[in-house]
């Protein structure tokens, strides 16, 4: 090896020296496996048409296979970020966490309706099998408040405890319950059956109930040691649903890629259904925070519990 071989290896190795460590991935964990037909969609089409790129950050999604488990794997170390129901959140700082924080909500409500099967009026639900997640779970309390403010008198539903929405949708289409809440994007899947029906829509459901269901949640070490990546997670997802309130075609089109097996006539009804569900400003404030809380405080899961300070849950990011 000449001398200047020698002095450019020596140039190269300390030009590579100086250099920052690759950060590791920022992981996000979820519950969905694929791309779901909600405005939670957000998060998954951030990272495939590049906002997370764009604003710095290289996310990796975590899936686990039910929503209670996502609490669990961020509390393990399994992410840094977790988008959570807000009553796991309260629930966990009910139990005696300090370290978990709210940063920001993705959406401003799970675009929730109420179907039912041979159902024509909503009056007509009294005496019928009613499907839900379980007593006292947030589909619970918030259907009975929506039913509640049509004028039906829900202590004369039959209430049938049945999991997950997709298997309250079985079970409707089975014949083995009447009615029951599900999101947008799972009716779309039945909407053409016989005899199915909206009974509460979109836009009334969440008049009803205006409650903040669901949030990204991070531990006060992740906000110390990578609070930057946090914030450019935050702006990726604020600026991707930016633009697809203000551009629902955006949507649309992602939604294409992203899930090919879903009629594009189908994306484009979910587009309009998402109008106002968006989150473009960061989606947590406390009177929000406050409300949601009280409202679950007056299930079952939370009784005999004191409501937590908002600073026990929530935070503020520090600056990039």
């Amino acid at each position: 090896m000449n001398r200047i071989t020698r002095l450019l290896a020596i140039a190269v190795l300390a030009s590579a020296l100086s250099l920052p460590a690759l950060a590791e991935p920022f992981r996000l964990i979820v519950s969905d496996a694929e791309t779901p037909l909600v405005p939670n969609s957000v998060m998954e089409l951030a990272k495939q048409e590049g906002y997370f790129d764009r604003a710095g950050v290289d996310v990796e999604f975590v899936r686990v296979e039910q929503s209670p488990m996502v609490m669990a794997a961020l509390r393990a170390g399994e992410g840094e970020m977790a988008n959570v129901s807000l009553d796991a959140l309260l629930q966990a700082v009910a139990g005696g966490a300090t370290d978990l924080r709210g940063v920001m909500s993705p959406n401003k409500a799970l675009p929730y309706l109420i179907a039912g099967r041979d159902v024509t009026a909503l009056k007509d639900l009294e005496g019928k099998r009613f499907g839900i997640g379980r007593i006292g779970s947030v589909d619970h309390l918030l259907s009975m408040r929506v039913l509640e403010a049509a004028g039906v008198d829900v202590s004369k539903l039959e209430l049938v405890a049945l999991g997950q929405p997709q298997a309250r949708a079985q079970a409707m289409l089975a014949g083995q319950i009447d009615a029951t809440t599900m999101g947008i994007g799972s009716f779309t899947a039945i909407d053409d059956t016989p005899g199915i029906s909206v009974l509460v829509d979109v836009d009334a459901y969440y008049r009803a109930a205006p409650i903040l269901s669901k949030l990204n949640v991070v531990t006060t070490e992740t906000l110390q040691s990578r609070g930057p990546e946090v914030v450019a997670v935050i702006e990726a997802l604020v600026l991707a649903a930016r633009d697809f309130q203000s551009d629902p075609t955006k949507w649309v089109a992602a939604m294409q890629k992203a899930r090919p097996d879903v009629p594009v006539a189908d994306l484009e009804r979910l587009a309009g259904a998402f109008s106002t569900a968006w989150t473009v400003n960061g989606g947590l404030n406390p009177t929000a925070l406050t409300e949601a809380q009280a409202w679950l405080h007056e299930g079952e899961d939370f009784k005999g519990i004191s409501p937590a300070p908002l600073d026990a849950m929530a935070g503020s990011t520090p600056p990039r």
